[in-house]
């Protein structure tokens, strides 16, 4: 079995933190409402590298940002954790226009670590992800990653 990959929206640090030991993460959680959950896009390298691509913003400033892939909760020595996603990352997303997502998901292809990957797959699941920021920002809430592995 692989990496397990949950995207999701929570009030606070604290909240998301708290889906960290049920079996199922974020979907099992009376108080998370949305849950995107994805195979092989993960949360630090990719997200980072879709955040660059939507913002313009350096990789390297993403990944100075104290938001980026931080942990608000780790078990088992790591095959647990729930990391944030920046703020920038949220409002890039839930701002993007269908065309924005498109021209994002042709980049994010042709990076190394989703090469070969086909844009329109990558287009589907960022229209996914740019709903679950939609939702996050109406409700002021952030986005994180429950990572089981």
């Amino acid at each position: 079995m692989g990496v397990l990959f949950t995207y999701f929206s929570a009030d606070s640090d604290e909240q998301a933190a708290s889906v960290i030991d049920l079996e199922q993460g974020p979907a099992s959680s009376p108080d998370v409402r949305d849950t995107v959950p994805l195979k092989g896009i993960e949360p630090v390298v990719q997200m980072g590298t879709l955040e660059e691509l939507l913002t313009g913003r350096p990789y390297d400033e993403v990944t100075e940002d104290p938001r980026w892939a931080d942990a608000v909760a780790v078990r088992r020595d790591g095959e647990l954790l729930v990391l944030t996603l920046t703020d920038g990352l949220t409002s890039a997303l839930a701002g993007a226009s269908e065309s924005e997502l498109a021209v994002a998901a042709r980049g994010w292809a042709r990076t190394e670590e989703l090469d070969g990957s086909d844009p329109s797959l990558l287009g589907l699941i960022l229209t996914d992800l740019s709903g679950l920021a939609q939702s996050a920002a109406a409700g002021q809430r952030r986005l994180y990653c429950w990572v089981c592995v």
